[in-house]
């Protein structure tokens, strides 16, 4: 694609960008290999993190909060490559930086077979082919499952996708992280883009998993009892005594639905039972395998044996928090309707007589083998209730081949199940078996949000594969112990608990080294707090929609309606070079970059706030808007205007000053007045300055 006069600075901006992190890399930094992970206190996120990141300066330990450049081992695009690769040609770039980086694969549509859609398909399969990049047609499987079975996401690396649940490849020990379409459009075009490494969450699994209690259970449980944002973009680890006896396929299910627990990851550790699973895997796959070989599996197992400190915490690992389950005191639990922070008892919503229409044994969540066997288990030789549509669709086309195999498949089509493709279907929203207004649904997915099977007037329910097919053969929501004509053991009580830990977030005071500043970027970021004072302000609040489709509107125009959804009086009330205050999960909502780019025109750089939702933040910084979580400010300004009148938008008379050399913040009253606020951020590294000064990625 012919580059124009309007794509060129963002052209220029890019590989200008990537050009001087590659010269300062060689120059003046190394990227520490796997051998020789740094071992100074990091969790093991921390580690993983270490080795996939870029252009770190010599004995840099990478910690959370620090923004880094990765070049993750693998990156997966789906329906969305064909936007993705318009990025890209439209950024100017031709040739595709490293093609064994990239996958694509088609699953989210495959029902569709319009031209339009069709068209599309091929698009991106003559892209695939002209760069020479592995590529899976539609009915192949979901794409987090084929990363899985072939080993793009492989052990103690790093895989991202251009979608939410990538945090899956956890449930195999590979850090997986959601990307937004540009971010992929970079790592197309240069093999890398940026990341600011999550606080970390522990969550320790304790006991054993009762009979018919599965990894759904778990996970529905998780999200039931911390149900406050406990981890909202955090990282999660996984230990304790309970994960030797979790399955990989139950470590895939609870990693997936991590993303709807607000996690940007969902880690469990390197164990025998992992390296026994993918002995497996190498049995199953045609030998050589680029990616699943003997020798990689085996040399991971000795590592293991060898106690290689690249796959574990340190023992004096500092996380954020430290959340615990017990795993003995869980029962079938049922998300819902209509959310994942709903949890209730199979027991008490059994007892209600809940009559459903439609049933779901779909998803990347919930359609591998083992969820098709226990499905198959409880309708072998029943049928599914009148008035019931049992809808199932494995995971990848190799799920369904073996489910065949063994008569599992056959048995839930005797039964009355309706198979579909291979693929996400149902739990997008798309092709047939939709709910309908009214109507109530049960599903092995991991999303139940209002409208997203189907009609807004639905109710979603969610719960393990086997209580779905249970469900379908009662005609209403209930157990495989009615189905077997059980009666419904009473639940017990469930144990979970938050545990405090002292001085989280402090365990790089003592060995910070100083960061350096780059010229053209402010050692000092200043400016007045201007407070907005709610939480979840969504892009919609930010930048009206009524704008985000008008390719014409000035940049004066962006500045004028910036937060009048929000505050119509903001644009009267702030002015250039102050800085905005807001609350938790600012920019949930839509992907519009508009709600960052508006923030700009009013030459406003920087946004603080007790946590971003994760795509405003991604954007921001990609257009070059700085972005601090600083939860202990927010707690601060809301005390000191308590009891106050209310105001939409406040000058607050305090001055932030953000020193870049030494990751400190301090707030202050009035420009040079008492510190009321002085703590330590996240490094911001050379290479994310880059970007800034060079507009973003996508230019400015």
């Amino acid at each position: 694609m012919p580059r124009t006069s309007t794509v060129a600075p963002v052209v220029d901006a890019m590989w200008s960008v990537w050009r001087s992190q590659q010269h300062r890399a060689l120059a003046t930094a190394t990227t520490i290999p796997s051998s020789k992970t740094a071992s100074t206190r990091q969790n093991l996120t921390e580690k993983i993190v270490q080795k996939y990141s870029v252009g770190l300066p010599e004995g840099k330990v990478v910690r959370s909060g620090d923004f880094v450049t990765i070049k993750p081992q693998h990156c997966m695009t789906h329906d969305n490559s064909w936007p993705v690769a318009m990025k890209f040609m439209g950024l100017g770039a031709t040739k595709v930086h490293d093609n064994r980086q990239v996958v694509l694969t088609l699953d989210h549509d495959v029902q569709n077979k319009t031209p339009k859609n069709l068209e599309k398909y091929a698009n991106i399969e003559k892209f695939g082919r002209d760069h020479g990049i592995d590529f899976y047609p539609a009915g192949t499987g979901i794409g987090h499952q084929i990363l899985v079975e072939q080993g793009y996401a492989f052990p103690s690396t790093m895989t991202v996708a251009s979608d939410s649940h990538s945090n899956m490849y956890g449930g195999v020990g590979c850090l997986g992280t959601p990307m937004v379409r540009t971010d992929a459009a970079a790592i197309w075009a240069t093999g890398q883009t940026w990341w600011q490494i999550p606080p970390v969450a522990k969550v320790e699994l304790r006991g054993r998993l009762p009979a018919g209690v599965s990894g759904k259970d778990v996970i529905v449980a998780l999200c039931g009892a911390f149900n406050n944002d406990n981890v909202l973009n955090h990282a999660i680890e996984f230990t304790g005594d309970a994960i030797p006896d979790l399955t990989v396929d139950d470590r895939l299910t609870i990693a997936n639905m991590t993303t709807e627990w607000g996690a940007l990851s969902g880690l469990f550790p390197v164990d025998s039972v992992l390296i026994n699973w993918l002995r497996g895997r190498v049995l199953r796959l045609p030998q050589p395998h680029p990616r699943v070989s003997s020798e990689r599996v085996e040399a991971l197992a000795k590592a293991l044996e060898e106690g290689d400190p690249s796959l574990s915490a340190s023992e004096d690992a500092v996380y954020a928090k430290h959340l615990v389950l017990d795993l003995s005191t869980l029962s079938p639990y049922i998300s819902g309707p209509n959310s994942v922070k709903v949890m209730n008892s199979l027991t008490d919503l059994a007892k209600q007589n809940i009559p459903i229409n439609k049933a779901y044994l779909v998803s990347c969540t919930n359609s591998r083998l083992s969820d098709i066997h226990a499905a198959a288990e409880v309708v072998k030789g029943r049928k599914v209730a009148d008035g019931v549509e049992f809808y199932i669709a494995a995971a990848s086309k190799n799920v369904q081949k073996d489910a065949e195999d063994e008569g599992a498949w056959q048995a839930l089509i005797d039964a009355g199940a309706r198979p579909l493709p291979a693929g996400c279907g149902p739990c997008i929203g798309l092709g047939t078996g939709l709910l309908e207004d009214g109507e109530v649904g049960i599903s092995a997915t991991n999303r139940n949000f209002k409208g997203r099977m189907g009609s807004r007037d639905a109710l979603a329910y969610l719960a393990s594969p086997s209580v779905v097919a249970a469900s379908a053969v009662l005609g209403r929501i209930g157990s495989p112990v009615e189905v077997l004509g059980g009666a419904i053991p009473e639940t017990a009580q469930l144990m979970s608990a938050e545990v405090a830990i002292e001085g989280a977030g402090d365990a790089a005071e003592g060995e910070a080294m100083p960061t350096q500043v780059l010229d053209g970027f402010p050692a000092l970021i200043e400016g007045e707090l201007v407070f907005c004072d709610a939480d979840n302000i969504n892009t919609d609040g930010i930048y009206p929609g009524k704008y985000t489709y008008q390719d014409d509107v000035s940049r004066e125009k962006m500045a004028e309606v910036c937060m009048e959804n929000y505050d119509p009086e903001f644009g009267k009330k702030t002015v250039a070079g102050d800085v905005i205050v807001s609350g938790f999960n600012f920019g949930t909502g839509s992907s519009r970059e508009q709600a960052a780019t508006c923030i700009l025109a009013r030459d406003i750089r920087l946004v603080v706030t007790g946590s971003f939702g994760n795509i405003f933040f991604r954007n921001s910084i990609n257009n070059a808007l700085l972005t601090l979580e600083l939860p202990a400010l927010i707690a601060l300004l809301r005390e000191r205007y308590e009891g106050a009148a209310p105001e939409l938008t406040r000058r607050t008379g305090l001055f932030i000053k953000w020193d870049v050399t030494r990751a400190r913040v301090q707030v202050r009253e009035g420009k040079d007045g008492e510190v009321v606020l002085e703590q330590k951020v996240g490094d911001l590294g050379p290479n994310l300055q880059d970007i800034i000064i060079q507009g973003g990625w996508r230019g400015g």
